[in-house]
């Protein structure tokens, strides 16, 4: 299978040489983007040929140079402005629909400077109608003040799609069922719904289109086709993810182009696979000629996937023919590791999955690490420890849903935490994202010097879910391999003597002054660091919360830190 897709431009728009020296910066971390750099004389010119600008100029001179060129907010490119000291970046024109307010995110992260985003939905952390990701329609700014003024906003779907949060109450009737009269959101993809009341109408991606066409078919007759096949099946354009037709297709100038035009990925399969598909109108001609019997709804069908069904069966013009599926929703489970504790040690890729996630699970002292980063109607589900299972069988049932679920956990969710439940319960209904956070061993080693320099391993002293013999086997086997070893789990009231078991296997291979270091509460307050030897190390104060670091033959202290030589010769 093959994909094509659509490049974003980027103009940036300089008159100092300031100016240009931050444009250079920027362009640097924005190579895979189409990037353009123009002089302040040339602005409407990159008014015309960008779908995003970054003016490097002073705001009251942006404004009064873009005045005359302002048209409409859902087709005006996104503009940011970046002052002279790069201290701030401005998102001025086209903050959600042209998508300056992201753009203004990542200059800021670019250039070290502050992102200043003024949009009221922004301020108040709820998330805005138009920057979901899907085509929107209808009267956003009604439905988006009812939100912004607490007052009552339904939500009306045709399915379970994967939502980021939204401060509605939840309707449960069909969407042409509903007879509330507050404001609502509606998600579908049919054309009409939504027509009531203040609404918006959020265009989910769940039609494709399977394109079968003739030699030099052009791209005129197939969005003609596109358009009918659409129109008579009452449903939106704006619906549509994506074309799809059979491989030796995949380079047709006409279908090229009506991707191109519709603003979606092509994506072409191999003709004995979609002669395996089964179609209501199947056509010998068309196996003769390109190897399966059909194209429009068998490219369809395969690409809607497990449980898509056909909704506008094929229909034929002089040189093309096309079909529509509507396909399944698939929920998202993210599995986010929040990191030792400490905010700047928070991932952004974990705050923007926290923020897109309609659900968040999670144990619930870690969830109120993260509560405040949470948007306005987030469905919190947490849970005490011992709860682990339930909260991972939690998480994974609402992602089969549909839902967008982040499930949360210290560390790295795969280091001794909840990624490896949940896809013990997973299946491949849904999509997951894992997302690393920074481990308790990497907190610790960073603040102990360099520990793991070389060649280690972590072993959990926990018997919870591992038998105790297994355990000293595999301390056993670290003793005998020289590994620098990282404990979790080290030391509880239940469990109070399994460290020093631990370190007494260890001392039968290293030396006394084998460096040991403890951090307990790493990167949160309260936070300890103690460097100490093997010989000398004191049990009584290590706990749950510590990370318990011992070095290999190797390892030694240097100015007061923990250090392994990373070298292979051992010279000091």
């Amino acid at each position: 299978m093959t994909t094509s897709d659509a490049t974003t431009t980027l103009g940036l728009v300089t008159a100092t040489r300031a100016g240009r020296t931050a444009a250079g910066r920027l362009a640097a971390v924005t190579a895979e983007r189409d990037v353009r750099v123009y002089a302040v004389t040339d602005l409407a010119q990159a008014w015309r040929e960008c779908d995003e600008i970054v003016c490097f100029l002073a705001v009251g001179a942006t404004v009064r140079l873009l005045a005359p060129l302002l048209g409409d907010k859902h087709t005006d490119p996104g503009v940011v402005c970046v002052d002279e000291a790069n201290r701030f970046a401005v998102a001025l024109v086209g903050g959600h629909a042209g998508g300056a307010n992201r753009l203004a995110r990542r200059v800021a992260d670019a250039l070290g400077a502050t992102p200043v985003i003024t949009t009221a939905t922004d301020a108040s952390g709820t998330g805005p109608l138009d920057e979901i990701g899907w085509p929107v329609e209808g009267d956003v700014a009604a439905v988006t003040r009812a939100m912004l003024d607490g007052e009552e906003v339904t939500l009306a779907a045709d399915a379970t799609w994967p939502l980021p949060p939204l401060p509605v109450t939840i309707e449960t009737t069909p969407v042409e069922e509903s007879v509330s009269p507050a404001p609502r959101v509606v998600v579908s993809d049919r054309i009409g719904a939504g027509r009531t009341r203040p609404a918006v109408v959020v265009r989910p991606p769940s039609l494709v289109i399977g394109v079968g066409a003739s030699g030099g078919a052009p791209a005129e007759e197939i969005l003609t086709l596109v358009s009918r096949a659409l129109g008579d099946a009452g449903l939106a354009p704006g619906s549509v993810a994506r074309l799809a037709t059979v491989d030796v297709k995949a380079g047709e100038p006409g279908i090229v182009e009506a991707a191109r035009t519709l603003g979606v990925p092509l994506i072409t399969h191999p003709a004995d696979r979609l002669a395996r598909i089964h179609v209501p109108n199947p056509s010998e001609v068309v196996r003769n000629a390109v190897g399966t019997p059909s194209v429009a709804e068998a490219a369809a069908l395969a690409e809607a996937g497990a449980g898509g069904e056909l909704v506008a069966p094929k229909r034929k013009s002089a040189m093309a023919t096309v079909a529509v599926a509507r396909l399944r929703p698939r929920g998202r489970l993210a599995i986010v590791g929040l990191g030792p504790g400490a905010r700047d040690l928070l991932t952004p890729r974990a705050v923007a999955e926290l923020r897109r996630s309609g659900h968040v699970v999670g144990l619930d002292q870690y969830v109120a690490q993260i509560r405040d980063l949470l948007r306005p109607g987030t469905q919190v589900i947490e849970s005490g420890l011992g709860a682990e299972e339930e909260r991972a069988r939690t998480a994974v049932r609402l992602a089969r849903e549909g839902h967008a679920v982040a499930l949360v956990g210290s560390g790295d969710a795969g280091v001794y935490a909840m990624a490896a439940p949940a896809l013990e319960f997973a299946d491949d209904t849904f999509d997951v994202a894992g997302v690393p956070g920074v481990t308790a061993m990497l907190a610790g080693a960073a603040l102990l010097g360099a520990p793991l320099g070389h060649d280690h391993c972590a072993i959990s002293l926990s018997d919870l879910h591992t038998p105790w013999e297994a355990i000293e086997r595999r301390v056993r086997a670290a003793a005998d391999a020289d590994l620098v070893v990282a404990f979790y789990n080290p030391r509880s009231r239940g469990r109070d003597r399994h460290l020093s078991r631990a370190l007494g296997i260890l001392a039968e291979r290293r030396s006394p002054a084998t460096p040991v270091g403890v951090v307990t509460d790493a990167a949160r307050p309260g936070q300890t660091v103690t460097l100490s030897t093997l010989g000398g190390f004191d049990v009584e104060p290590v706990g749950m919360r510590s990370i318990v670091i011992v070095g290999s033959t190797h390892s030694h202290v240097v100015a007061g830190r923990f250090v392994t030589p990373r070298g292979y010769s051992w010279q000091r």
